[in-house]
């Protein structure tokens, strides 16, 4: 299978990479701080989904979407936001991170993450909230949005991922020209009369009930994934994403995703704009990220011309690049005046 071009959108004319914002109070993250309450929801007979509350408990509401699917979220990731002014709500997807079961596919796909989201939002109490998602986050909070636009007051957007066949075939096969290393290792796990399909032949050994099976085949997908994910090398990186529990979640439940399509259309999220052109929103985008790389994001922004159109220009796909953290703390900090 050949890697399939990536085709430019139209010349974003009208929506020109904005220069670095106004002052803003504060670019980086945030000192760590732990929850003021968590819980799991049960979401059907099979699925329950871990969430938690930081910051203001009479904040405004800010809701953070993980990358992946199946990455799960961190302790860091409570510090993009002011706690003092952001009641700050973060949970893990179903089948990823602390939610239950751990790795599972089945009933998990994105129209019921989005519903998910209603249901914790309903659960919480929350009229509206800050939308705020980086790769994977940044598709489920477009797909949100576009569902339940009253409900969003802001979208703060980083490394655009659209589902597109084009960028999926990026990831599994194009990556090869800029990081070939990593690609070689990754393809080279399998087979060599397996590496024509690397989606379904590591799909069967992903979903391989044997920890033997599923388990290696899972950390090479992630380190992978880990080893694209940032400008320069990141041992740290690549370690975080190879951990066992972290890997399975994102190699099984991305392959899922990837397999189906994203449980979108073709270009759903594209054509769906009309419906948050009203919304605040910031993109932000690594010049140099391999994993989703610019041109989703050019795209986008070529459709989205109310949209702040960030791009860094030393950085690559990592919400931890200095650069990208910098403009989405920034991001958040203009979000305060809505």
């Amino acid at each position: 299978m050949r890697p399939t071009p990536l085709t430019p959108g139209p010349p974003p004319r009208d929506c020109p990479v904005m220069p670095a914002p106004d002052a803003a109070p504060r670019t980086d993250l945030y000192p760590p701080i732990e929850p003021y309450g968590s819980g799991m929801l049960t979401l059907d007979s099979t699925h329950r989904m871990y969430w938690e509350q930081s910051g203001n408990p009479r904040g405004a509401p800010v809701v953070f979407l993980h990358g992946g699917p199946g990455a799960g979220a961190t302790p860091a990731h409570r510090r993009f936001f002011d706690p003092q002014h952001y009641r700050i709500v973060v949970f893990d997807q179903r089948g990823a991170g602390r939610s239950t079961p751990h790795g599972e596919t089945r009933d998990n796909t994105t129209p019921l993450l989005v519903d998910d989201m209603e249901r914790l939002r309903i659960h919480l109490g929350i009229e509206a909230w800050h939308v705020f998602g980086g790769s994977w986050g940044s598709t489920l909070a477009l797909a949100y949005a576009q569902a339940h636009p009253e409900r969003v007051r802001s979208l703060a957007l980083r490394g655009i991922f659209l589902g597109r066949k084009v960028e999926i075939d990026w990831f599994l096969y194009g990556i090869a020209h800029v990081f070939p290393e990593a690609w070689n290792a990754f393809a080279g796990f399998l087979p060599e009369s397996e590496r024509g399909d690397l989606l379904e032949n590591y799909w069967r050994r992903l979903v391989d009930p044997d920890p033997a099976v599923h388990l290696p085949a899972a950390r090479a997908w992630s380190a992978y994934e880990g080893s694209c994910s940032t400008l320069m090398p990141s041992p740290e990186t690549v370690s975080a994403f190879s951990e066992d529990r972290m890997a399975l979640g994102l190699a099984r439940i991305e392959a899922h995703y990837f397999r189906n399509a994203i449980f979108l259309g073709e270009n759903a999220l594209l054509d769906g704009v009309s419906r948050v052109r009203h919304v605040p929103t910031t993109i932000v985008q690594g010049r140099y990220d391999m994993v989703c790389p610019i041109m989703t994001a050019d795209r986008l922004a070529a459709s989205w011309r109310e949209a702040r159109y960030v791009v860094v220009p030393d950085a690559g796909h990592s919400a931890m690049e200095p650069g990208i953290r910098s403009h989405l703390v920034a991001a958040m900090e203009r979000a305060k005046r809505l």
